[in-house]
């Protein structure tokens, strides 16, 4: 096992790996901005490096600076939380090349699985369904051609990265040439490639993932489904496991497929395949996310699976103690996003408590967040016996929760939960457009 890790991020992810650090009895190395020189993340870890100036660019992305930082301070792995370089193969074989541990799948499977498109070819061959299309595109006219034989509507997408960048709805062919050059824009701008794919819109669907965890010793699980249809630009709001529209018949029936499929490619540590699932209960698989969610706090709150402890188990060549028989779903735990509407000072902070409630953050009285990251300030996360009860719980908590001088989204989270669409668990992607007025 390591003696020592460096967290190559920020913010709340950073606290969680640390916490799951310090109950393995590892010390931790912090990188940090010049923005979040006073961060807890900086506090927590045993010694903290600071990498640059605020720009992600100067800091979080420097993945040479990050490996200076553990090299320097004697670290012998690095968890790359999720965002920031935690997908990027051209970091894991840096980490590689200095004999550092990159907490995370091979730089190989990597390489293929960033490539949306070899993705879907690849889970096709292990049969498991995907969405129609899937295929390059390079400029807006061999975009045009896919699209007519498609049909409309259709989605530009980013082959390189996740977390909804580079994405665009295309409903019909006057709208293409400004769809491929913004979906190709900002695709560049987050993931330093421009390549996009398009593949046939499903719609009206739910976006369904499952989250898998694999050793190197050939062992892998699944460890159930997260509902993640409640989207506002692609970026997601509210999670809750189990979906309350899969059924334990489809669950039973797609997770060998899920497990086939991970075997076949050779994938190891944690991961989660992501489909959409239209209103006759199919399943079509969209992308694999080869890093730790954001949202796997749920799984781990209805499995009592330390998703995080695992993540570096593994890498440190544990196989997992457990089988798929021993997996087991136990009660409804739904997680809220909390984000920041703007840069800001906290001035008062008030964290619900109570049985069965979690919030992690990186939030502390009198914190200063800074402009220049993500807006994910935290994580409010309940679990219950029963859905009703789950959606009772979180609405309490979100009550409670309390955060002066920093503006949130706790009231449209409110919003969100105690809808009719919510309370009924009949809803899909299209939920915030059409409870919520945007």
């Amino acid at each position: 096992m390591f003696s020592k890790i460096l967290i190559a991020n920020r913010g709340e992810v950073a606290v969680r790996v640390i916490r799951a650090c310090r109950e393995m009895g590892i010390k931790t190395v912090a990188v940090y901005s010049k923005a979040d020189t006073y961060a807890l993340h900086t506090a927590m870890a045993d010694q903290a490096v600071c990498i640059g100036e605020a720009s992600s660019s100067d800091s979080y992305l420097n993945a040479e600076r990050i490996v200076a930082a553990a090299l320097s301070t004697g670290a012998q792995a690095i968890h790359p939380g999720y965002g920031f370089l935690s997908e990027n193969q051209a970091f894991a074989r840096l980490c590689e090349k200095y004999g550092l541990v990159f907490i995370g799948p091979d730089a190989d499977i990597m390489d293929k699985l960033s490539d949306k498109e070899q993705a879907k070819r690849m889970m096709a061959q292990a049969g498991v369904p995907v969405i129609p299309g899937s295929r390059t595109v390079t400029d807006a006219a061999q975009a045009l051609a896919l699209a007519e034989e498609l049909g409309y509507p259709v989605l530009l997408k980013a082959k390189a990265g996740g977390g909804g960048r580079g994405i665009r709805q295309v409903n019909g062919p006057e709208e293409m040439e400004n769809a491929f050059a913004t979906a190709c824009a900002e695709s560049l701008a987050a993931f330093g490639s421009g390549e996009l794919y398009m593949e046939k819109f499903i719609h009206p669907a739910r976006h369904i993932e499952f989250q898998i965890l694999a050793d190197e010793a050939g062992n892998a699980v699944c460890l159930g489904e997260r509902e993640c249809s409640i989207q506002k630009n692609h970026q997601k709001l509210v999670e809750e496991t189990p979906s309350p529209a899969v059924t334990e018949e489809k669950r039973q029936a797609l997770i060998p497929k899920v497990l086939g499929a991970i075997r076949q490619i050779g994938y190891t540590n944690a991961g989660t395949l992501e489909f959409l699932m239209d209103r006759q209960g199919n399943f079509y698989f969209m992308e694999m996310n080869v890093r730790l969610q954001v949202e796997h706090t749920i799984t781990e709150q209805i499995t009592g699976v330390d998703i995080v402890k695992w993540q570096i188990r593994i890498a440190a060549g544990v196989e997992l103690d457990f089988t798929q028989e021993q997996v087991r779903f136990n009660g409804v735990s739904i997680e809220c996003r909390i984000n920041a509407r703007a840069s800001g000072r906290v001035d008062f902070l008030n964290i619900p408590g109570g049985p069965f409630v979690r919030f992690d953050t990186f939030l502390w009285n009198g914190i200063t967040v800074p402009p220049f990251y993500d807006p994910l300030i935290g994580k409010l996360i309940v679990w219950a016996h029963n859905r009703e009860e789950a959606i009772r719980k979180m609405k309490a908590a979100l009550c409670e929760l309390t955060i002066r001088g920093l503006p949130t989204n706790t009231d449209e989270e409110l919003a969100i939960v105690s809808s009719e669409d919510f309370s009924t668990g009949d809803y899909d992607t299209n939920f915030f457009e059409n409870q919520m007025g945007s």
